[in-house]
Formats: structure tokens, C-alpha cells, sequence
């Protein structure tokens, strides 16, 4: 059994506080807090999911199981949510496309409704911005407690569970004590993991342990680098920089791999520190990192070699580094290169990847002789089971991010944020799902869990709408007009995006989307008979053939629509019988919600489409009926 930290012995118990009630909502009710010898108050919460680690990862996780009904406590160690992709780091998240590479990938679900709202709110690309989006949708989520600046640093354990975690908030002089059903490990570094006893591995794999063409010949504990980011900006006159002493030097043999193409966004390969414990060294990593990175800007502007960016000035460099890998978790299953090479469909498929294998020397910048990346493209998209992402020898601990249970190899593509994002979701939702029916995390009901996600729009390959309790799966079909290639029955043919491109053998390439031929138009569907409905699900076109990712690079925001995406329908109406029940105006989301507060009896749903944001036709994916 682990035990807590001896500062967090208790002496005085008193009344105050947060805590968590039922699934409905959270209750502002008395919490034990005692104060510690060390003058800090212990605050004890009770969760059904507590979550360590508010990267992508656990964002996704906490949105998921909170609106499937369960109650979160989500603990993040800065003072922002986003990990890798906030305001600290500024990295651009990307996924299964592949920059935009593999058209009609992108990822759905919650971080889809991300970006939209991220694009929609801010198009000039402020990355404060996507700061305080992610932290509205959780803050103001009734179901989560969201706790910033605090660490997990201990556990306690009995019977392969872990009973609760112990966190740490300094900046406040709190200890916090929670309790839960279940725990997920988002914090990339597999910090709830370790203190829980939980079985995790570092390092690359030798080729024989998995047969893995791309592993080593022979197994080492080193991981990929980390990289400090930086960006530049133009001004009208020239600007001078002058180095630091402490800055390292560079000379063009530096960059035969590397080229320096634009001076607004500092470069991914500017990395470092894998061959060190990416944990244990932090601070080396990132003193060096932050050498590397005011040596490039010092050759930038000071060897001959860029002229043009004269006029550019250093401005803003990350505090933090980016860190790609350290511990990895071992779950019931292993994801390999095979899996991922062979564009695996698992039966317990919860999410998907599609990134390259993408492998970097640990060493990054003290190897220029070597190219920072070696890439290999897969063919198809691949699955990520459920068994990849949980513990195999605890019983209630999750996971997801870039520490599931993957080889080196397989983690190089598993590890890109989007991906991430959708793993949080999986393991959110099926967190909910476990606490809802008194299940464990080995005997949940997958085709269930499965059949939850496709209905909160993440995307599953392979895998239809079945869900008996859609009235619309059995209602027929009509519209105002429509394009050959894209009927209105394709609304309920259990398919929520069009399956055109690099998705696999499987996929039929074809559209799965009613595309009317002009505007104004409508879409009904007849039920049969009338029953009754408390919710209403549409799914529109949000321009999946794109890259959508908000990015410091303007080479990537190229790709981009910064703004609502053209595709999706703007301004829409909503009839039962002929009775407007629904009204809406300047949507730009690809999925929209309507519950009614009291259940009507319809025998007839028509939706009626004024305007998109740009396009000439309406599209609409999917319509459900519950």
C-alpha cells in the first residue's frame, strides 16, 4: 500500500468548501478540510472519475464522463489547460490527416466542437484565447470541479485499486484528498501511475520483443526529445539581437536537415534531451533548450545567412519545453507497429490514429549530421483499443495521451494531440458508462460504449449507428431536392461523415451526407407513427477535406478557414407536425444537441436550412431522434 506524505498528517478536522453530489450536478456542500503541520488545509472531494493531467487528453476525458452524467474532479499542474497546446507551448495540434495530407480524417467529437468554436471566436490566432476557451467548457461544465496549479503526489492502493490520490496546491496552501470509482492518468508522464504501483515502461523496445522492423536491435531507456518553442515578429524597421553569452552557437553544417523557411513560428526540430530521463532532467533539458533556441534566432539574425528577416524581432519564448515521451503505461494489450503499420480494427475499438511512425534521435540538435525525423507513412487509419488504455494490474486506472500502452515504435504515431484528444474522450465516456451500470473496467459493455461515442459524434472505423432507441434509423426520407451522389437517406445510413480517402480497405468511398441543390432547403423525415421525442441530433459538414488546427505557423494556417467553416449550415428551423420548435441563427458547431424540457409526440421532423456560412448547398450528415 502507498502512503501520503507526511506533510499532509492531519491534525484538526473543520467545515468548508467543495464537494461532489450526485450525477446531476455538483452541490455546494461542507467537505472535510483539516489543517497539516505544515499549515495547509486538506480538502477531501469525492468523484466518480478523477482525472490527472488537463492536456488535450484530459480536457476530452473530463467533458465526456461529465456530460455522460458523471462527476469529475480534474487536476492540472499549470495554471492552463491544453498541455502542449496552450499559451505556455504553442504547439499546433495535429491528428490522423496528417496536416490536412490525408483529406477527410479529421477528427470528430469534442475536439472537433474545439476547433470550430476555437476558429469561429478566434481568428486572429491568440493563443490566450484557446486558453480561456478550454477553460469556459470546463469551468462552467456543472459536473466538473476543475483544480489548477495542483499536483498529484501521492496514492493510496488497496486490492489492485486505487482508493484516492493526494494533490498537492501550493499556490493556495492546499492539500487536496480524492476519492473516486475510477482514476485516469492524463498527465503524459504517467504521474498518477507510478505512485499507484501500476505496471509502465520507459525507453525503446528491442526489435525481438515485438518483431518490430522499425524498433532497435537493442533496447535502451532513451525516448524522444523535448523542444522549446519560440515565435518572431515583423516590424517596418530593422531590429537587433544581440545573444546571450550563455546562447550556443551555430553554423550552417547546423542545418543541413533542418532548413529555416519563415521566421514567425520556431521549429518543432529544435530538440533536445532524449537521451537524458526527460523527467528527472528537467531543468538541464530546458536550460539547454532555451541555449538552442536563442542560438538559432542569433544565427538567424546575426550569421549573413537570412537577410530577409532583418526586420523580425524575437517575440516570445515558451517557459516550458514541450515534452514528447517519457513513461508509457502497460495495459491489456500493447499497441505495436504492426497494429498501427497494418491498419489494425480492433473489436474494442474506441478511437483512431493515422500520424506517421514518427521517430526522432533522442539526441536532436547534437546530431545535425542526422535528419530530425524519420517518417513512416501508413496506408490507412488504424484503431486504438479500450485494452490500450487502461491498467493491467490496477483495476480502476485509465488512461489516455501520449502514455497509453503502446510500444516506442507505435507511441510515435499515437502520440500527436488530436489522437489524444480522441482517446480522452473514449475513456471519459466509458468511465461514465462504468459508474452508470456498476461495471469494471474489464467487463464494460463495449458495443454500448462504442454506440455512445458515434452519438457524441467521435468516429469509430468501421463502425455504424445501431443504437435501437434512434427513431430515425427507421423513418423514410424526403427533401427538397437533392444531388445525385448525396441523397437525403444518407442521413440515416449510420455513417456521420463521408468515408472518402486514406480511411482503409474497409471504407466504401462513398458520401454519407444529404447535399441539397440550392437554398433555401428542406429535409423531413416521416417516422411512421408518432412517437415521442426529447431529443433531436443533427450533424452537419464542418469541412473535413481541410486541416483545422489553430497554429503560431502561418504555413499551416494556410490550410485553414480561420473563421466558421463555409460548409456548415448557418441559420435553420426546426418543425414537428408543422409547429416550429426549433430556431437558430449564426451556428457554426457540426454537431448540435436540442432537448426539449418536456417530451413532444411527433410523427413528422422537417428541418429547414436559410443559409450556410459560405456554401451554396446545404449538407447535413446525420439526423438521430431519441
Amino acid at each position: 500500500m502507498n502512503t501520503r506524505r507526511d506533510f499532509i498528517k492531519t491534525t484538526a478536522v473543520a467545515s468548508a468548501g467543495l464537494s461532489l453530489a450526485s450525477a446531476g450536478g455538483l452541490l455546494r456542500a461542507p467537505d472535510t478540510v483539516s489543517a497539516t503541520s505544515s499549515n495547509l488545509a486538506v480538502r477531501r472531494l469525492q468523484a466518480d472519475l478523477a482525472i490527472v493531467g488537463g492536456g488535450m487528453a484530459g480536457v476530452c476525458a473530463a467533458l465526456a464522463a461529465a456530460r455522460n452524467g458523471a462527476r469529475v474532479v480534474l487536476a492540472q499542474d499549470r495554471p492552463v489547460l491544453g498541455g502542449n497546446a496552450s499559451s505556455e507551448v504553442k504547439m499546433h495540434i495535429v491528428g490522423a490527416d496528417c496536416h490536412g495530407a490525408r483529406a477527410g480524417t479529421r477528427e470528430s467529437g469534442i475536439i472537433e466542437e474545439l476547433r470550430l468554436d476555437d476558429a469561429a471566436r478566434n481568428p486572429h490566432r491568440c493563443f490566450s484565447q484557446w486558453d480561456l476557451l478550454l477553460y469556459e467548457k470546463v469551468k462552467l461544465e456543472p459536473n466538473i470541479t476543475l483544480l489548477l496549479d495542483t499536483t498529484c503526489v501521492s496514492c493510496v492502493t488497496a486490492g489492485g485499486r486505487i482508493q484516492s490520490l493526494t494533490a498537492l496546491r501550493n499556490i493556495s496552501d492546499d492539500v487536496f484528498e480524492i476519492s473516486a470509482s475510477f482514476f485516469a492518468d492524463c498527465s503524459g508522464d504517467g504521474r498518477l501511475a507510478v505512485e499507484a504501483g501500476a505496471d509502465v515502461h520507459t525507453g525503446r523496445e528491442a526489435k525481438a520483443e515485438f518483431n518490430e522492423s522499425l524498433a532497435r536491435d537493442v533496447a535502451d531507456r532513451h525516448t524522444l526529445g523535448s523542444s522549446i518553442m519560440f515565435t518572431g515578429r515583423r516590424l517596418d524597421t530593422p531590429q537587433p539581437f544581440i545573444a546571450p553569452s550563455w546562447a550556443r552557437q551555430f553554423t550552417k553544417d547546423d542545418f543541413k536537415h533542418r532548413p529555416i523557411n519563415s521566421y514567425e513560428y520556431g521549429y518543432w526540430w529544435l530538440e533536445w534531451g532524449g537521451q537524458l530521463d526527460t523527467i528527472k532532467d528537467h531543468d538541464a533539458i530546458r536550460h539547454e533548450l532555451l541555449r538552442i533556441a536563442l542560438g538559432v534566432w542569433d544565427y538567424i539574425k546575426n550569421s549573413g545567412a537570412h537577410p530577409k528577416a532583418a526586420n523580425w524581432a524575437l517575440d516570445w519564448v515558451a517557459p516550458i519545453p514541450a515534452r514528447r515521451e517519457s513513461r508509457r503505461l502497460l495495459g491489456p494489450h500493447i499497441l505495436t507497429q504492426h497494429d498501427v503499420q497494418g491498419g489494425k480494427i480492433f473489436d474494442d475499438a474506441v478511437a483512431y490514429g493515422g500520424w506517421a511512425m514518427d521517430i526522432h534521435p533522442p539526441e536532436g540538435m547534437d546530431v545535425p549530421g542526422q535528419p530530425p525525423f524519420t517518417p513512416t507513412g501508413l496506408a490507412q487509419v488504424y484503431t486504438i483499443p479500450f485494452r490500450a488504455l487502461r491498467s493491467r494490474n490496477i483495476a480502476n486506472l485509465l488512461c489516455a495521451g501520449r502514455n497509453i500502452s503502446a510500444t516506442h515504435v507505435a507511441f510515435a504515431s499515437a502520440r500527436v494531440m488530436a489522437t489524444c484528444a480522441v482517446e480522452g474522450q473514449a475513456i471519459g465516456t466509458a468511465a461514465a458508462f462504468a459508474v452508470r451500470d456498476g461495471r469494471t473496467l474489464a467487463d464494460l459493455d463495449i458495443p454500448a460504449l462504442q454506440q455512445q461515442l458515434l452519438k457524441d459524434d467521435a468516429y469509430i472505423p468501421a463502425l455504424n449507428n445501431s443504437d435501437p432507441a434512434d427513431h430515425a434509423r427507421r423513418a423514410s426520407v424526403s427533401a427538397s431536392s437533392q444531388q445525385d451522389a448525396a441523397p437525403a437517406a444518407a442521413v440515416i445510413d449510420g455513417v456521420a461523415r463521408d468515408l472518402i480517402g486514406q480511411w482503409g480497405a474497409w471504407a466504401d468511398q462513398r458520401p454519407h451526407h444529404w447535399a441539397s441543390t440550392q437554398l433555401p432547403a428542406w429535409l423531413e423525415l416521416d417516422l411512421g407513427a408518432p412517437v415521442t421525442v426529447s431529443e433531436v441530433h443533427l450533424t452537419f459538414d464542418s469541412g473535413f477535406q481541410r486541416e483545422l488546427t489553430l497554429s503560431a505557423g502561418d504555413w499551416a494556417t494556410t490550410h485553414c478557414v480561420r473563421g466558421p467553416q463555409p460548409e456548415t449550415v448557418r441559420d435553420y428551423q426546426l418543425y414537428a407536425d408543422g409547429e416550429l420548435i426549433v430556431e437558430e441563427h449564426g451556428n457554426w458547431l457540426r454537431k448540435r444537441v436540442h432537448k426539449f424540457p418536456r417530451p413532444l409526440t411527433v410523427g413528422k421532423l422537417r428541418l429547414h436550412i436559410t443559409a450556410t456560412n459560405g456554401h451554396p448547398h446545404a449538407r447535413v450528415f446525420e439526423v438521430r431522434v431519441y
